[in-house]
């Protein structure tokens, strides 16, 4: 009797040790980051699950040195970050320079915000009497002799080129397209023969005397830091190489008028390839007519069914399969939608019939015809 009491006493306390160890476990995934982003703001997307945890717990870890100032009664001084100057050798030099108390918990903190990808170079005027975090968002803040160059989702290259004039970057729209069809190998995912469908949307803040191979770079370099392993992994388990996928997320982009329909749209697109279905998207036909001298658009709008039978590859209500490059830069909603699309039976959608942008949509053709717009 003896035995056997304690051979369950020994068992309720290692099932109470596995518990403990579990409620620990589970704290720590859900608490670290919760706590982290109620001091700290959100993380970045870009971070995977674990790198969340982990950047977190850093945060965390660092307690009051990521607000509190050197020198409250510091004086400002200048500070240049240099072009292509890494994040890590910023943060080195910001210690060694007095501005900051901790090199490792400003790094940290660039990380798990983001602002480790946004940091472009150019002087800036900084005081030791900034915290941390004031540092690494003021960092954001470019010299008014800086360019801006604003790339929008859905864009194609032809409309990045002719923003450039405005943006303050010298360098020629014609030249810009010309290297963008034969490209640097800045992506070793892209086409060699276009890097269409690569520029991310985003606002790029450069010096003015930026050339047009450095620009390209940090596009890349840009795309590049978005397409984390999560997303990686998406495309994978929807049979789709790098390419394959940013190609039907370019079509998404230009499908996608919410947000919100734009993993349900990707679902229509993945169901009609599994089942050798051509596309039949629109966006794809307005690429191939290209520029509307009448609209001034590169986006016809509407199209007229003579439209439909234009010849050209890129044509996906004649062709099989996706057009041979992407047809515009998607955005990262677009990239999660093919990434992790709806799961769906639908193999149709049309514009919704009261101009509100949605859709509606169809399993099957006779559903699609009775949707049609009276």
């Amino acid at each position: 009797m003896s035995k056997f009491f304690h051979r369950n006493q020994y068992y309720f306390i290692l099932a109470f040790i596995v518990m403990l160890f579990f409620a620990c476990i589970f704290a720590f995934i859900y608490y670290v980051p919760a706590r982290a982003s109620l001091l700290y703001g959100p993380p970045a997307r870009t971070l995977s699950i674990s790198d969340r945890i982990e950047y977190s717990t850093r945060l965390l870890s660092h307690g009051h040195v990521l607000t509190t100032p050197v020198d409250v009664n510091g004086i400002a001084q200048p500070f240049r970050v240099e072009p292509g100057e890494s994040v890590a050798s910023i943060a080195d030099r910001l210690q060694s320079f007095g501005f900051i108390s901790d090199a490792q918990a400003f790094f940290d903190y660039a990380v798990y915000t983001g602002i480790d990808l946004t940091i472009q170079s150019g002087d800036f005027t900084l005081s030791p009497s900034q915290s941390i975090i004031d540092i690494a968002q003021a960092l954001q803040k470019f010299a008014p002799t800086d360019a801006t160059l604003v790339i929008l989702p859905g864009w194609r290259m032809e409309e990045i080129a002719a923003s450039l004039p405005t943006s303050g970057l010298s360098i020629d729209p014609d030249t810009f397209l010309a290297a963008a069809n034969n490209p640097p190998q800045v992506l070793a995912f892209a086409s060699p023969i276009s890097m269409e469908g690569f520029f991310f949307p985003d606002t790029y803040t450069l010096p003015r005397e930026t050339t047009l191979d450095q620009l390209l770079d940090a596009i890349g370099r840009n795309f590049t830091s978005k397409l984390t392993n999560d997303i990686q992994n998406g495309f994978a388990a929807q049979n789709l190489s790098i390419y394959q996928a940013v190609t039907l997320a370019s079509i998404v982009e230009r499908e996608a008028i919410h947000s919100e329909e734009a993993s349900l749209i990707a679902s229509v697109y993945l169901n009609r390839i599994a089942i050798g279905m051509k596309l039949d998207a629109d966006p794809t036909i307005q690429y191939a007519l290209g520029y509307q001298f009448d609209t001034g658009s590169w986006w016809k709008s509407p199209l007229a069914l003579r439209d439909l039978e234009v010849i050209s590859p890129y044509n996906t209500y004649l062709n099989n399969g996706l057009p041979p490059t992407p047809i515009s830069s998607p955005g990262i909603e677009a990239l999660m939608a093919v990434a992790y699309p709806q799961t769906s039976t639908y193999y149709f959608f049309r514009a919704a019939c009261d101009g509100s942008g949605y859709h509606a949509f169809a399993e099957t053709f006779e559903e699609q015809i009775a949707n049609a717009c009276p």
